[in-house]
């Protein structure tokens, strides 16, 4: 018997150290809170393992008082922890700027609790509050290899990147500025030559024609191997058709039909997608996006020139292309199919084209629609990602295409006028009038106020029963 129990005990020793070296070894976590914030996105997951060299993080924070509730430190610990899962060789440090002034100084720190995070020689400083959003995007900051300005070209009424009218692009600028994208605004009637240090050149839809020179000037910067967004409102080119012709572009005169926009309460002008071509720029991406006014693009390849053609969005699969024209802005939109002039569902609206340029690659996007980053429109997240994928894939950052992770959805409390809702956010959520102008409100009343009152109750209730037994 002794010897069974001796051998039970070995079994039971070799069994836990077994359990805690597997451990060690394997992780499986399983997040259910509805923004997954205690693990990390997919998209955060992605740029981290694009990230070969090691991550140091330097935390300038006072150390943590507990019995003053404050826990600084070990938060950012714990957040830290979700990206060191993904990637081993991330290495945070604290130091107290109450007792290192001078470390601080030298960092030029400027706040308590300000970090500084270190990659591949580069290094960026970033103050609380910290989320995963503002930290992954620094990360990209800190890894972009492409550091070219992206030019836009001006002058002409284009939708400007650092413009704040409705129709600009400038939400979507601030979106690549946070990515680490530079800007500069090329006027063609001042510049000799579009600049060559540029990562792109992007034109988004012009609404004066540009004269026979400063086509000239595009046309022989695409022919030295320059890189190109051309965003289209509609099919009146504004003098770029000798670049269209070069590039083997062409633009619908009609606008989309979507009929599924209906099941989003939206104008059957406005054409939504979730089918995109194999391309690098969506080949991960199966997110809804949607155009508005979008016309069709079609571009051919070229044996002369050697381009490579790419469909990548095809919007409208329940609608069509309307073959007559429709005035921008229409509201109250109702067209008819007709089947001997219209083009019936899906409808390709974008295109990328690439070819080998002396040792380099050459890339340029067409897009039949430039609303769908336009400020009024760029609430859409996955537009703006899309958008993203865009600009990473013409810099040359193809590791950088990612969904970017997104921000937290359930951060705010919406609590019910009526109903039962109504009634269970009062006993939970517990909201107490103090006065005529002033109202406090106490979170989680039913922890704070019923169940205790309930133990106490429960204690007199079971104390007096045991009194008169």
């Amino acid at each position: 018997m002794l010897a069974q129990s001796w051998l039970f005990v070995l079994l039971f020793i070799c069994l836990i150290v077994l359990l805690g070296y597997l451990a060690t070894q394997y992780r499986i976590t399983k997040d259910i809170t509805q923004a997954n914030r205690n693990i990390l996105t997919q998209g955060s997951v992605n740029v981290l393992k694009q990230m070969k060299e090691p991550i140091n993080v330097t935390v300038y924070a006072t150390k943590d008082d507990a019995s003053g509730g404050d826990n600084f430190r070990k938060g950012m610990i714990d957040f830290m922890a979700r990206y060191k899962r993904e990637k081993k060789n991330i290495q945070l440090k604290f130091i107290n700027p109450s007792e290192e002034p001078k470390l601080a100084q030298e960092a030029g720190v400027k706040e308590d609790g300000e970090m500084i995070v270190e990659y591949n020689k580069r290094s960026e400083h970033i103050s609380p509050p910290i989320a995963e959003q503002e930290m992954t995007n620094l990360l990209v900051r800190l890894s972009r290899t492409n550091n070219q300005p992206i030019m836009y070209l001006d002058g002409h009424g284009e939708r400007l990147l650092q413009g704040k009218k409705n129709q600009d692009l400038g939400e979507f600028g601030k979106v690549l500025e946070s990515k680490g994208f530079k800007f500069a605004n090329i006027n063609l009637m001042l510049a000799q030559d579009v600049p060559s240090n540029g990562s792109m050149l992007v034109v988004a839809a012009p609404q004066v024609d540009l004269n026979a020179i400063e086509t000239k000037k595009i046309k022989a910067y695409i022919e030295a191997g320059g890189n190109v967004l051309w965003l289209l409102d509609d099919d009146n080119l504004h003098g770029l058709k000798e670049v269209a012709t070069y590039l083997g572009v062409s633009v619908s005169p009609g606008i989309v039909v979507d009929l599924s926009a209906k099941d989003y309460k939206q104008d059957a002008k406005n054409a939504f997608s979730v089918a995109y071509g194999d391309h690098a720029i969506t080949r991960t991406f199966q997110y809804l996006t949607v155009y508005p006014e979008a016309h069709e693009v079609d571009a051919h390849a070229s044996d002369e020139f050697g381009w490579k053609v790419s469909r990548l969005v095809d919007v409208a699969q329940k609608g069509w292309l309307e073959s007559d024209k429709v005035a921008p802005g229409v509201k109250n939109f109702t067209v008819e199919f007709d089947e001997k002039k219209d083009k019936r569902g899906p409808i390709n609206i974008g295109v990328a084209l690439e070819r080998i340029y002396g040792k380099k690659g050459q890339r340029v996007v067409v897009m039949g629609n430039a609303n769908f980053l336009s400020n009024t429109f760029i609430t859409s997240q996955s537009n703006v990602d899309f958008g993203v994928n865009i600009i990473n894939w013409l810099a040359g950052d193809d590791s950088l295409i990612t969904i970017q992770p997104m921000p937290l959805k359930d951060v705010n409390i919406t609590i019910p006028e009526t109903g039962w809702g109504h009634i269970w956010a009062m006993i939970i959520y517990n909201p107490i009038q103090l006065g005529s102008d002033q109202k406090s409100t106490y979170p989680f009343g039913l922890f704070n106020f019923i169940i205790p009152f309930a133990m106490i109750f429960a204690g007199f209730y079971f104390w007096w029963k045991r009194r008169k037994a």
